[in-house]
Protein backbone atom coordinates (compact mmCIF):
# COMPACT_ATOMS: atom_id res chain seq x y z
CA UNK A 1 0.00 0.00 0.00
CA UNK A 2 1.21 3.51 -0.75
CA UNK A 3 0.47 6.39 1.58
CA UNK A 4 1.10 9.88 0.29
CA UNK A 5 1.58 12.88 2.53
CA UNK A 6 3.10 16.35 2.47
CA UNK A 7 5.42 18.01 4.96
CA UNK A 8 5.22 21.80 4.92
CA UNK A 9 6.64 24.19 7.50
CA UNK A 10 7.64 21.24 9.67
CA UNK A 11 4.10 19.81 9.80
CA UNK A 12 2.98 16.59 8.13
CA UNK A 13 -0.41 16.94 6.45
CA UNK A 14 -2.60 15.80 3.61
CA UNK A 15 -2.46 12.05 4.26
CA UNK A 16 -3.99 9.90 1.53
CA UNK A 17 -4.99 7.40 4.27
CA UNK A 18 -4.94 7.86 8.05
CA UNK A 19 -2.04 5.84 9.50
CA UNK A 20 -4.08 4.21 12.26
CA UNK A 21 -6.51 2.89 9.64
CA UNK A 22 -3.69 1.56 7.44
CA UNK A 23 -2.02 -0.20 10.38
CA UNK A 24 -5.34 -1.74 11.41
CA UNK A 25 -5.55 -3.45 8.00
CA UNK A 26 -2.27 -5.32 8.48
CA UNK A 27 -2.21 -8.98 9.48
CA UNK A 28 -0.01 -9.99 12.39
CA UNK A 29 3.65 -10.21 11.38
CA UNK A 30 6.80 -8.22 10.86
CA UNK A 31 6.84 -5.27 8.49
CA UNK A 32 9.19 -2.69 7.08
CA UNK A 33 8.00 0.87 6.66
CA UNK A 34 9.89 2.65 3.87
CA UNK A 35 9.58 6.36 3.23
CA UNK A 36 10.76 7.72 -0.12
CA UNK A 37 10.69 11.28 -1.37
CA UNK A 38 8.16 11.65 -4.17
CA UNK A 39 9.77 12.79 -7.42
CA UNK A 40 8.09 14.34 -10.39
CA UNK A 41 8.93 14.02 -14.07
CA UNK A 42 10.95 16.90 -15.49
CA UNK A 43 8.82 19.95 -16.17
CA UNK A 44 7.93 21.46 -19.52
CA UNK A 45 9.72 24.63 -18.36
CA UNK A 46 12.92 22.63 -17.78
CA UNK A 47 12.60 21.05 -21.21
CA UNK A 48 11.96 24.41 -22.88
CA UNK A 49 14.97 25.93 -21.10
CA UNK A 50 17.19 23.06 -22.24
CA UNK A 51 16.20 23.50 -25.90
CA UNK A 52 16.58 27.29 -25.66
CA UNK A 53 20.11 26.77 -24.33
CA UNK A 54 20.87 24.29 -27.10
CA UNK A 55 19.59 26.82 -29.66
CA UNK A 56 22.01 29.35 -28.19
CA UNK A 57 24.91 26.88 -28.38
CA UNK A 58 23.95 26.03 -31.98
CA UNK A 59 23.92 29.73 -32.86
CA UNK A 60 27.28 30.37 -31.17
CA UNK A 61 29.13 27.24 -32.39
CA UNK A 62 27.41 26.11 -35.58
CA UNK A 63 26.76 22.68 -34.05
CA UNK A 64 23.16 21.54 -34.58
CA UNK A 65 21.13 21.70 -31.36
CA UNK A 66 20.13 18.03 -31.67
CA UNK A 67 23.84 17.15 -31.82
CA UNK A 68 24.46 19.35 -28.77
CA UNK A 69 21.65 17.48 -26.98
CA UNK A 70 23.10 14.10 -27.92
CA UNK A 71 26.61 15.21 -26.90
CA UNK A 72 25.47 16.26 -23.42
CA UNK A 73 23.33 13.14 -22.98
CA UNK A 74 26.36 11.02 -23.86
CA UNK A 75 28.59 13.04 -21.55
CA UNK A 76 26.28 13.27 -18.53
CA UNK A 77 23.66 10.52 -18.88
CA UNK A 78 25.64 7.49 -20.06
CA UNK A 79 26.44 4.48 -17.94
CA UNK A 80 28.17 1.12 -18.26
CA UNK A 81 26.10 -2.04 -18.06
CA UNK A 82 26.39 -5.70 -18.99
CA UNK A 83 24.40 -7.05 -21.93
CA UNK A 84 24.87 -10.68 -23.00
CA UNK A 85 27.99 -10.82 -20.84
CA UNK A 86 29.55 -7.85 -22.59
CA UNK A 87 30.17 -4.46 -21.01
CA UNK A 88 28.48 -1.74 -23.07
CA UNK A 89 27.80 1.96 -22.67
CA UNK A 90 24.14 2.92 -22.65
CA UNK A 91 23.19 6.55 -23.25
CA UNK A 92 20.10 7.82 -21.50
CA UNK A 93 17.92 10.69 -22.62
CA UNK A 94 16.34 13.56 -20.77
CA UNK A 95 12.68 12.60 -21.27
CA UNK A 96 12.63 10.14 -18.35
CA UNK A 97 14.51 12.35 -15.88
CA UNK A 98 12.72 13.60 -12.79
CA UNK A 99 12.88 17.27 -11.80
CA UNK A 100 15.90 16.79 -9.52
CA UNK A 101 17.91 14.83 -12.11
CA UNK A 102 16.94 17.31 -14.85
CA UNK A 103 18.11 20.21 -12.68
CA UNK A 104 21.43 18.42 -12.15
CA UNK A 105 21.74 17.82 -15.92
CA UNK A 106 20.98 21.48 -16.70
CA UNK A 107 23.50 22.67 -14.09
CA UNK A 108 26.19 20.51 -15.70
CA UNK A 109 25.33 21.81 -19.19
CA UNK A 110 25.41 25.39 -17.92
CA UNK A 111 28.77 24.94 -16.18
CA UNK A 112 30.45 23.16 -19.10
CA UNK A 113 29.10 25.66 -21.62
CA UNK A 114 30.71 28.48 -19.67
CA UNK A 115 34.01 26.73 -18.94
CA UNK A 116 34.59 24.95 -22.25
CA UNK A 117 33.01 27.29 -24.79
CA UNK A 118 32.74 30.60 -22.95
CA UNK A 119 28.97 30.64 -23.52
CA UNK A 120 26.95 31.96 -20.58
CA UNK A 121 23.54 30.32 -20.39
CA UNK A 122 21.30 32.34 -18.06
CA UNK A 123 18.87 30.76 -15.62
CA UNK A 124 15.28 32.01 -15.39
CA UNK A 125 16.14 33.98 -12.24
CA UNK A 126 18.98 35.90 -13.97
CA UNK A 127 18.44 39.62 -14.63
CA UNK A 128 18.90 39.31 -18.41
CA UNK A 129 16.94 36.09 -18.84
CA UNK A 130 13.92 37.75 -20.51
CA UNK A 131 16.17 39.32 -23.16
CA UNK A 132 17.90 35.96 -23.70
CA UNK A 133 14.55 34.16 -23.93
CA UNK A 134 13.13 36.60 -26.47
CA UNK A 135 16.29 36.39 -28.60
CA UNK A 136 16.53 32.60 -28.70
CA UNK A 137 12.81 31.97 -29.05
CA UNK A 138 12.99 34.24 -32.11
CA UNK A 139 16.01 32.36 -33.49
CA UNK A 140 14.47 28.94 -32.89
CA UNK A 141 11.58 29.81 -35.23
CA UNK A 142 13.90 30.02 -38.24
Amino acid sequence: MTIEFVKENGIISRFSHPLKYVFSLLKNGEYILEIKRKVRKRTLDQNALMWMWFTCIEHETGTLKQDVHDYYCTKFLSRKTMIKGEEVIVVGGTSKLDTVAMTDFLNKVQAESASEWGIRLPSPDDVYFDYFKNEYERLSKF
